[in-house]
Formats: structure tokens, C-alpha cells, sequence
């Protein structure tokens, strides 16, 4: 059996930062995945890593928006009818988070933490030699009514609280910021502080080599196996058992598996979303992520073309894919910017984690020695990866959290 000061179980972008931050504390760790990393949730996603997000994802209170959602005609919610009525409690949770007192609380903590995101960030991508992945374009957020700019001042007056920067840009700038996009009746507000990368696959896998490169392990095997062991904490994997003095879960969407084995529950449900990469005309470059708010979709560069992401899916984590959302995206996509023919032959599909609060649990397992956890990072996992992962090393290796990790704890519900 070989023996570890930390077992992380999940190598997604979140594990992978967690095991690199305790190791910058000088502890021995071991990765431990069922799949290579970055193959899962961390490898879809559109890679952003934002200072701006300070209104989270809530329940909408547009009924003409309601309306599209209840009939299926909207790009940004698609939906089994089945999994609505079993998540309405967590449903019924994030209309009271979407209160105006819910939005400041959420807002209060998410800057905290996202105000870090870049450098920490920039500390893991230098220790594990990607900074190739990463660029400082910021993002675009493109609203086609005036009506929905109007609804997102709510995330603007917080960003002025914040200090987060941002531009608001008529028809005219935009085209200066993206000349291809087709945005004559658009207005915009650009982030130039959020940051983007070009394969956020590829920066968690640099980021798993990096742990491997200083000292550590990486293991496949069943974080399901976890078991007590002689005052610690063991798991079986493709070579044999790996004990820990502590372990850290960082299972995403996967987390409960595990947890309601040892007795612990959480209301978090698992919302899932699709990508497929798309050519892009060598006349219309695209140079940052550009997000359409209103249909809730992102076009964003990457290295196989342009990553076309969709909106939420509320459908069992393990159904079969059911990716209409792609075609609607697309077509919407279309009216905005000139994509070409797929670069791949299927939509990929991915799940997020999220509790209707929008934070993550990060911290302590409630009544479990040793047992420390990290993961619910809903739609800001990529960016806070680092900065939860850095959390956690400090809490484990006793020492002062370098922000309160209060809005995050384990015991908030």
C-alpha cells in the first residue's frame, strides 16, 4: 500500500488545482480519477476565467422568457419533464437565492474569490509550463434588445461596487473589438479583465503532468472505494491501494456517489450542457469569447475551431444525450457570426455540479475526520478551481485562509 499525506479524488480542473496547491504546501498527493484528467466536465466547458459574475444563473422572471422555456423554444433551457418535478425543491431554492437580498449575498462572496482567479491562475499555469493556453482578450457579452441590457444593470452596478472593469460598447465599438460578428442592432459590454484560454483540457491535463513532474502520483481507480483505513483514508486503484492521511473529493457532478455512503447529503443537482467546434471562415476571425445573453449560448476559440457552447440542460446526469440545443444554438449563432461546417462529427456532453446558491462546498466534511471537500463549482469551475484548490491547502495544512472561506462552508445548509 503506498502511503500519501492528501488523496485527491477527481483530476478535472478542480482536483488537478487542489493537488497542485498542496503541493506548493509541501505535502505528498496523490491524483486518483476513474478517466485520464481533464476528460470529463473540465474538458467542455468554454474557459473562461471571469472578474466579472456577479449575477449568477437564477430563476428568470420574464414570463415571455418562461413561456419560450415551458415550450421548448428557447436555446438557453431545455428540459425532461421528469427531472423538473424531482428538482422543483432545489428550483423553489434558487428563486429565493434570485431575491434582491440573495444576489448581494452572492455577489459579495463571489467577488472575493474571483478577484484572485487570474493570479492564482497564473501561479499554477507557470508551475505546470501551459501559459501557451491562456490569453488576456477578455470576453464579450452581446444583448440584442435593449430591454435585455437593461436587465443585466444589476451586474454592471456591482462590478462599479467591485471594481471590476468594463466597457459598453454600441454596434460601432463592438465591430472595432470583433470585426466579423454581425452585431448591427447589438449592444455589448466587455470584460477585458476575465481571461480565456484555448483548451481548458489541456491546461487541467499540464496541470495533472505538473503533479506527477513534482513528486506526486496519478491513479486510476473508483473514488467510490473509498474507505476508512487506520486513522485514514484508503482507495483501490489500477495499482493496488493508496492510503491518505487526509482526502479531498473533488468529484463534481459525481461527489454525491460517494458522500451518501457515509451519510452525507447535499442539495446540489447536476445541470448538463454541449459543445461542438465549428471551422471558422479565414476571413472572420474571431479573437475572444463572445457570449449572446439572451439565447445563452458562448462562441469562443479554440484550438480544434470555434467551441459552440449551449445553455442548461435539466435531464438525469446518466440519461443519453439528447443535444437539441446544438441546432437551435447554432441557428441563432448564424445571425451573429459566419460559422463554418463542424470540425467533429458529434456534440460533446458534459454535466455541472451546482447548489441554488451558486457557490461551491468547500471545506471540512461535517462529523468525518480527514475528510475534506471541494467540489458544486456550478458555472464558475474553471475559474475558481485555483482558488478553491488554494483554499483547502491552507486549510488542511492549518494556516490562515488568505480570504474567509465562511461563504463556502460545508454547514451553510
Amino acid at each position: 500500500m503506498h502511503s500519501v499525506d492528501v488523496i485527491v479524488l477527481g483530476a478535472g480542473i478542480v482536483g488537478a488545482s487542489t493537488a497542485l496547491q498542496l503541493q506548493r504546501k509541501g505535502l505528498d498527493v496523490a491524483l486518483v480519477d476513474r478517466r485520464q484528467p481533464g476528460e470529463e466536465t473540465s474538458y467542455g466547458n468554454a474557459g473562461i476565467i471571469e472578474r466579472n459574475g456577479f449575477v449568477p444563473i437564477g430563476f428568470p422572471d420574464d414570463w415571455r422568457f418562461l413561456l419560450d422555456i415551458a415550450l421548448k423554444r428557447s436555446p438557453a433551457v431545455n428540459y425532461d419533464l421528469r427531472t423538473v418535478l424531482r428538482i422543483a425543491p432545489w428550483l423553489a431554492a434558487l428563486k429565493r437565492q434570485s431575491s434582491r437580498a440573495g444576489l448581494q449575498r452572492f455577489a459579495h462572496a463571489i467577488d472575493s474569490f474571483e478577484r484572485h482567479a487570474v493570479v492564482e491562475h497564473q501561479v499554477l499555469a507557470e508551475m505546470a509550463g501551459c501559459e501557451a493556453f491562456y490569453r488576456k482578450t477578455g470576453w464579450l457579452h452581446l444583448y440584442r434588445t435593449e430591454a435585455a441590457y437593461r436587465a443585466a444593470e444589476t451586474e454592471r452596478h456591482f462590478a462599479r461596487i467591485f471594481g471590476a472593469e468594463y466597457q459598453e460598447l454600441g454596434p460601432l465599438e463592438i465591430n472595432e473589438l470583433e470585426p466579423a460578428l454581425l452585431a448591427d442592432s447589438c449592444q455589448g459590454v466587455y470584460w477585458p479583465e476575465s481571461h480565456s484560454v484555448s483548451s481548458p483540457g489541456g491546461v487541467t491535463k499540464a496541470f495533472a503532468r505538473a503533479v506527477v513532474e513534482g513528486g506526486g502520483r496519478l491513479y486510476l481507480g473508483d473514488a467510490r472505494r473509498l474507505s476508512r483505513s487506520r486513522g485514514g483514508w484508503a482507495v483501490a486503484t489500477d495499482r493496488g491501494p493508496v492510503r491518505g492521511r487526509a482526502v479531498v473529493v473533488c468529484l463534481g457532478p459525481w461527489a454525491p456517489d460517494l458522500l451518501k455512503g457515509f451519510g452525507l447529503r447535499f442539495p446540489m443537482i447536476v445541470k448538463r450542457g454541449y459543445h461542438l467546434h465549428y471551422k471558422a471562415p479565414a476571413n472572420a476571425v474571431l479573437g475572444r469569447p463572445v457570449v449572446d445573453m439572451e439565447h445563452g449560448y458562448v462562441l469562443t476559440p479554440m484550438e480544434k475551431g470555434i467551441r459552440l457552447t449551449t445553455g442548461i440542460e435539466f435531464r438525469d446526469r446518466d440519461a443519453p444525450p439528447s443535444p437539441v440545443q446544438i441546432g437551435k444554438a447554432l441557428e441563432k449563432a448564424k445571425e451573429i457570426y459566419p460559422l463554418g461546417v463542424p470540425a467533429e462529427s458529434e456534440p460533446w456532453m458534459g454535466a455541472r455540479p451546482c447548489f441554488a446558491d451558486s457557490l461551491p462546498v468547500t471545506g471540512a466534511a461535517p462529523g468525518e475526520a480527514g475528510l475534506w471537500l471541494n467540489f458544486g463549482h456550478g458555472h464558475v469551475g474553471f475559474t475558481l478551481g485555483p482558488v478553491t484548490g488554494r483554499l483547502i491547502a491552507e486549510m488542511i495544512t492549518g494556516q490562515d485562509p488568505f480570504v474567509d472561506p465562511g461563504p463556502l462552508s460545508p454547514n451553510r445548509f
